[in-house]
């Protein structure tokens, strides 16, 4: 960790991160159990998250409420950036600092319907979250809910709150799956729309 970080910036609530919602607080103490660690803290959160919100890349809403932690999980489903927001959330709401991370990704297994859509097949911005565990930042994705994983053929990420837990190259039958073109770093999100426009500017 950079001596200049200033850990206290990523345990605020935002307007995207409500980390002091009632709803999000309430949520990860109920998914947090008897859970003594942060990183046993963190992996039950991510399971939680992973697999009780549901990924929809069909439904998305970039919009203040489309992006607020608590209208996503009172919707109970999202795209991976709404997923990495309600992590990140529910981390602070526990005091387990974090944050949002960016990158591109080439989804090799996206349905013809979702490649038609998004005109690419470049996922633009895929969104995740990084937790500070044991002293450094860990990566986590919960995006693809296990139901999905198992419909799909692809292997779930798993999170050990030790290893960064990113996208599987490869799918359970040796097919290309996901691809990381570019990392966009991360960012604070108190501010999540000046932030980002300042990283694309980049």
């Amino acid at each position: 960790m950079p001596p200049e970080e200033n850990l206290e910036l990523y345990l605020k609530p935002t307007p995207f991160i409500d980390s002091d919602s009632p709803s999000i607080v309430e949520f990860a103490k109920q998914s947090i159990g008897d859970a003594k660690s942060d990183v046993e803290k963190a992996v039950k959160l991510f399971y939680v998250v992973r697999d009780e919100i549901r990924y929809d890349p069909y439904n998305i809403s970039i919009t203040h409420e489309g992006l607020k932690a608590s209208i996503i999980l009172e919707r109970r489903f999202g795209y991976c950036v709404a997923k990495a927001i309600v992590l990140t959330a529910a981390a602070r709401a526990i005091g387990i600092p974090a944050r949002l991370g960016f990158a591109d990704v080439i989804n090799h297994l996206a349905t013809e319907r979702l490649k038609s859509l998004m005109r690419t097949d470049i996922f633009a911005w895929h969104g995740f979250s990084e937790l500070f565990l044991d002293g450094r930042w860990v990566k986590a994705t919960p995006t693809f809910n296990i139901s999905l994983c198992r419909r799909f053929g692809v292997k779930p990420l798993e999170f050990d709150g030790r290893h960064d837990a990113l996208f599987h190259e490869f799918d359970s039958r040796g097919n290309r799956h996901m691809e990381y073109v570019s990392d966009h770093g991360s960012l604070i999100a108190g501010n999540f729309e000046k932030e980002a426009m300042e990283e694309r500017k980049k």
